[in-house]
């Protein structure tokens, strides 16, 4: 038996759970997530608590169970607390400002580059007042699209190997390469 998809899912106060033909929705006090899961896998809610069962041990049931109970207490998860992603924007010169729900960045480019937020996802800019640095805060109920929304701001201007210039996920490790030697150089 998976060890992930045998774990119960507890189910806090305020959050609905409902199941209709494959599709199961969560209800909770940030909104409602839907999500289209396997068949199946039968979703079963006992004791304040929510289990998830296969219905038998071939491979694809398998394979199915543990990812089926990681995308409900997700889901729950996201209804009850919400999720978030932080972004540095590290450089001399770089920006970033809110534009009504837009977010303009100045990041070494030729022109700004104005970022539009995805539905159900919120973008927030703040600056850091030890380093005057700006950054960026994504937050939404859905992970998947608060995931996908920071990967996209973040392949603006990935930070570069040599200065560490660029945006970055908070607390992302950055390896720098030694830059060009003049030792090299001197003996031409």
């Amino acid at each position: 038996m998976s060890r992930i998809g045998k774990l119960p899912i507890p189910l806090p106060k305020g959050v609905e759970v409902t199941r209709n033909n494959g599709t199961v929705q969560v209800k909770g006090p940030k909104g409602t997530l839907q999500r289209d899961l396997p068949s199946e896998m039968k979703i079963e809610v006992v004791d304040g608590q929510i289990r998830v069962e296969r219905p038998d041990d071939s491979q694809q049931e398998r394979a199915m169970h543990g990812l089926t109970r990681t995308l409900v207490a997700n889901m729950v998860e996201g209804v009850t607390n919400g999720y978030a992603k932080t972004l540095d924007i590290v450089g001399v010169g770089y920006r970033a400002e809110l534009i009504g729900k837009n977010v303009r960045l100045a990041v070494g480019h030729s022109h700004a580059v104005e970022i539009q937020p995805r539905p159900g996802i919120t973008l927030e800019v703040g600056q850091e007042t030890n380093n005057r640095q700006f950054y960026v805060r994504v937050s939404g109920i859905d992970k998947e699209a608060v995931g996908q929304a920071a990967a996209e701001i973040r392949a603006i201007k990935k930070p570069e190997p040599y200065k560490g210039k660029g945006i970055r996920y908070r607390g992302e490790a950055v390896r720098k390469k030694q830059g060009k030697s003049a030792k090299g150089a001197k003996g031409r």
